[in-house]
């Protein structure tokens, strides 16, 4: 003998069933829609970067607050840089920022170099690697001189 379920009480349950399902696939595909969405946005801000000169200043300082063999340390546009009078090289305006990790570099008067604190690393008054582990030179920013100032940028 057997006995059969009332109807309402089956399609009650199936579609609580049913619902908690699309529930479930609702969850799924929001979260898969999130997770597409931190792949693709570095991958747009990559292909279309912010323009540099959006914001892009000149930095004017006048040429008494850099005596010969001396070096000067400042914020410009967001980076920390150097402005160094060598006598025989004449002004030069370099970033601080390390090559190898990103550690900022001093200059050193007594041996005349740009030094890490970081890993040792030694640099040339123009940017040049001596020694240590950075891949590249410093960056070196543009700089012009115009009477009684430095102008970089």
């Amino acid at each position: 003998m057997l006995i059969k379920p009332v109807r309402g009480e089956k399609n009650k349950k199936r579609g609580s069933e049913v619902e908690r399902r699309d529930f479930l696939r609702s969850v799924f595909r929001l979260l898969s829609l999130g997770a597409l969405a931190s792949f693709l946005y570095p991958a747009v801000k990559y292909l279309y970067p912010r323009s540099v000169s959006a914001g892009y200043k000149k930095l004017k300082v006048k040429k008494d607050t850099v005596p010969a063999g001396t070096a000067y340390k400042t914020s410009f546009n967001n980076k920390q840089i150097i402005i160094l009078h060598d006598p025989a090289k004449g002004y030069i305006a370099l970033s601080r920022v390390c090559t190898h990790l990103g550690c900022l570099v001093d200059y050193d008067r007594s041996v005349n170099r740009l030094i890490c604190p970081c890993h040792g690393a030694n640099f040339t008054v123009d940017g040049r690697v001596i020694s240590g582990p950075p891949p590249k030179p410093l960056e070196r920013l543009p700089l012009v001189v115009k009477g009684k100032w430095i102008v970089v940028g």
